[in-house]
């Protein structure tokens, strides 16, 4: 399944921490300018296979980080 998305803001970034409970999950990235997280559905870090170590771009929007893994 492809994922659209109109936000046009995006860089990389390399996930450095993953949080998960039954729930939610907080992901933390590393970028150029620094740290980002990302809080999102434990279900949608699973869906991308979400792991330490992985490069994704993330798309920011106004109100949250969207990260997207290209596989």
């Amino acid at each position: 399944m492809t994922m659209t998305y109109g936000a046009r803001n995006k860089i990389k970034g390399k996930v450095i921490d993953v949080k998960s409970d039954a729930i939610m999950s907080q992901v933390k990235f590393e970028t150029a300018s620094g740290e980002m997280s990302s809080v999102l559905t434990t279900e949608s870090v699973e869906d991308m296979n979400l792991r330490v170590g992985d490069t994704v771009e993330l798309v920011i929007k106004a109100i949250h980080v969207l990260p997207v893994k290209h596989t």
